[in-house]
């Protein structure tokens, strides 16, 4: 006769039919997974996302760029914070879904400035990873410097006219999607700078254009902005590219014809550059590609 009370042996059977169902589930879903093999299963926050069965590369990359544009979308409303190289770098905009930002790509040693203030950034003050520090004075105009006498200008001004010329060289061949501009000119000046209005760009050129020679070639896309292109709060404008003209990218020429506006001066505070990341360039060599070949 067993020495073990009746509730004991109860809870005791009980138990043990818990868990041969429970490993009997188990067994289910591992035999399920084997037939699947292999099978992928994507994790965000502890949740499955994504489970692909089988080792299909077409899907296997349609998920990851679409996760990737997720990821980034999420850090860049407002004030993101997001690069395609896992940096921090601020972004004002949201990406399109399928790109991302590439600007990590610019290659800042080649870059060239014409007709910029000298009082004000350089080239690079546009590629800067930093937010402009006008949006946190919430006045268009720079922080104080470290002697507290005047501020420190983290943007860029054109000089005797309204015109700009930017080239910018990349460390890979790019497929180029977007273009955001961030423009910040004060309110409260007497004479404010002007945001950009009239912008033709040049693809693949080995090095800066003249502003006449500019004039004489054909750009390969010309964009007009108008005031409902700059987003209020961050002061950047989207600039969509004709996407199928801006592939196998090595470099672009931005060119600021005019300004929004009856003033002398534009400003751009920075510029992002949004697509795709493809083979890196040896920057041993100057290379024309595309349609310029």
């Amino acid at each position: 006769m067993s020495s073990f009370p009746h509730s004991y042996l109860d809870r005791t059977k009980s138990h043990l039919l818990r868990s041969t169902l429970i490993n009997n589930e188990k067994s289910r879903n591992s035999t399920e997974l084997q037939r699947g093999m292999p099978t992928f299963i994507i994790f965000k926050n502890t949740e499955i996302v994504e489970s692909i069965k089988g080792a299909d590369p077409r899907k296997l990359q349609a998920v990851v760029k679409k996760l990737s544009a997720e990821a980034d979308s999420d850090g860049a409303n407002g004030f993101g914070e997001t690069s395609s190289s896992g940096s921090t770098s601020w972004t004002a905009a949201s990406l399109p879904k399928g790109y991302s930002d590439v600007t990590d790509q610019v290659d800042v040693r080649g870059l060239d400035l014409l007709n910029s203030a000298s009082e004000c950034g350089t080239a690079r003050t546009l590629f800067e990873n930093s937010k402009p520090s006008s949006l946190d004075s919430g006045k268009g105009k720079g922080k104080a410097s470290s002697n507290g006498e005047q501020d420190e200008k983290d943007w860029v001004e054109s000089d005797t006219d309204e015109q700009l010329m930017l080239y910018v060289p990349f460390m890979s061949t790019l497929k180029v999607h977007t273009l955001h501009i961030t423009s910040l000119p004060p309110k409260d000046d007497d004479e404010p700078p002007m945001r950009p209005k009239t912008i033709q760009i040049y693809s693949n050129r080995a090095h800066v254009l003249g502003f006449d020679e500019a004039e004489d070639l054909p750009a390969t896309q010309a964009i007009t902005l108008n005031s409902r292109d700059w987003d209020e709060k961050t002061g950047t404008a989207k600039v969509e590219l004709r996407f199928v003209k801006f592939q196998n990218i090595t470099s672009l020429v931005v060119f600021i014809v005019d300004g929004e506006g009856d003033g002398e001066k534009v400003r751009i505070d920075r510029m992002r550059i949004v697509g795709e990341t493809g083979e890196k360039r040896d920057q041993g060599k100057l290379e024309k590609v595309g349609e310029h070949e």
